[in-house]
């Protein structure tokens, strides 16, 4: 069986309303990250999925839209620039 892209197994699994879980490494590699900085997420409320094995399962969508939610705050602290 050929390894999947992460385009084609969102694909593959669109007509079931599933989406694929990522590992850690995933992540990481999906958001150019280091392992610590994950670990920080989850810290921080990041969203993690429940499995029955040891290590942990993120998803893609859940996580990009915590990261979006976790934006917004700081964006409506920055002060408006004035037009001269």
């Amino acid at each position: 069986m050929a390894t999947q892209t992460l385009a084609e197994r969102i694909e593959t699994l669109r007509p079931t309303g599933l989406s694929p879980l990522l590992n850690t490494a995933q992540l990481m590699a999906r958001y150019g990250v280091s392992n610590w900085t994950v670990n920080e997420w989850v810290k921080n409320g990041c969203p993690v999925e429940p499995t029955k094995f040891r290590g942990r399962r993120f998803d893609l969508a859940k996580v990009a839209a915590w990261m979006a939610e976790d934006e917004e705050p700081a964006a409506a602290a920055v002060p408006a620039q004035r037009s001269a």
